[in-house]
């Protein structure tokens, strides 16, 4: 058994769901487990540890390699530690076929696996940077709110490249969409429904609002493209109206998940979908529906740092995703981003989460490879 696959399994054996799942208290909730398991092997290699708080009992875990000589640049590894929920069944790690299958195994513990290994490997060997620190940032709440990169960020950390652990298939991501969640609502006149002529249904409203966001609007979206990216989506994912059968509905309201590309805002879709639905002549509010901007990613692949760990990868061109993460919060913070880690993002969160074994071992060879060449 390799290292990095003994770390996964020891990771994945440790609950760490993101406790905004759970009900209080939950036995399976919240990344310490998971956090102090990896600060005990860091501080076994030699490298130097810090638990930043973030939230009363969850902290984001810094693991630091310094450099031989003066610092003159900062490399961030930044896996995520939370997880979605799960049966139990699912953190007992199982082999299978060369896959690893378990929570998180994929989102992103696999990364973690990598990372860590990369700069513990590095530490042990004495093949230190010469004026390259390389931190590890283990981060916390990336499920829910990305508690922890925000509060790394605002906290005035800096680097000259993150590489945010995510499931990849090992590509290089530099472009990644946004999400938006919005919430719309309809207004209508309560009536009994015996008497229906003498209210105004707010079902019947939102019914043709749906209709238009799901078609003219998508087919309006869908020639907005980028690149690596593709086009923005929009997808109405809950909607809710009524009391009961004999009351007709007064309000109803819909959430939508809304994915923009680089330079769309939550004020410009707004103002958009505003505009599409005064054209259609039909009336709904329209406002934001996060605690805080999920906003694009889009990194210049010429910086040097990120062409270098490009060619590490042995990769020509950058990739894109269409999932939000932690990356984003770090490049609009100031700290230059990309995304890259083992697994294919269809096994995340699934009911038999899995990630290759292969690509476990290659991310961290691939890591290996980039650190050992900086300066």
């Amino acid at each position: 058994m390799t290292k990095s696959e003994k770390l996964l399994r020891e990771l994945v054996a440790l609950p760490s769901v993101n406790p905004a799942f759970l009900p209080a208290g939950d036995s399976h909730a919240g990344e310490r487990r998971v956090a102090e398991f990896l600060a005990a092997t860091g501080a076994q290699a030699g490298l130097d540890v810090e638990f930043k708080t973030v939230f009363p009992d969850r902290a984001n875990l810094l693991l630091r390699l310094a450099p031989a000589g003066k610092v003159r640049q900062r490399i961030l590894l930044a896996p995520h530690l939370d997880t979605v929920n799960a049966d139990p069944g699912q953190f007992i790690p199982k082999s299978r076929h060369g896959r690893l299958y378990g929570r998180g195994a994929c989102d992103t513990k696999g990364s973690v696996a990598a990372m860590v290994c990369a700069v513990c490997e590095l530490a042990r060997a004495g093949d230190r940077p010469a004026n390259t620190e390389i931190v590890f940032a283990g981060l916390v709440d990336e499920e829910n709110a990305q508690s922890g990169s925000r509060a790394l960020a605002a906290g005035g950390f800096r680097a000259d490249l993150a590489i945010v652990g995510e499931a990849t298939r090992l590509q290089v991501v530099t472009a990644h969409k946004g999400s938006l969640w919005l919430r719309l609502e309809t207004r209508g006149k309560a009536a009994h429904g015996s008497r229906p002529e003498l209210g105004r249904n707010a079902v019947h409203k939102m019914v043709k609002v749906v209709d238009l966001l799901e078609t003219r609007y998508a087919a309006q979206l869908a020639r907005r493209r980028h690149p690596l990216l593709g086009s923005a989506t929009v997808s109405v994912g809950v909607i809710a109206g009524g009391t009961q059968a004999n009351i007709v509905p007064d309000r109803c309201s819909i959430q939508v998940d809304r994915r923009t590309l680089p330079g769309e805002t939550l004020a410009g879709v707004r103002r958009e979908i505003g505009a599409l639905l005064r054209q259609n002549k039909l009336e709904a509010t329209c406002q934001g529906d996060k605690l805080a901007p999920c906003l694009p990613l889009e990194t210049d692949a010429r910086k040097p740092l990120v062409q270098q760990f490009l060619d590490s990868t042995r990769q020509l061109k950058p990739a894109g995703v269409h999932y939000f993460c932690d990356a984003s919060v770090l490049a609009h913070g100031g700290i230059p981003s990309v995304v890259f880690g083992p697994g294919d993002i269809a096994q995340a969160h699934t009911a038999d989460e899995w990630v290759d074994l292969g690509e476990v071992e290659q991310a961290l060879m691939m890591l290996t490879r980039f650190l050992r060449s900086l300066p």
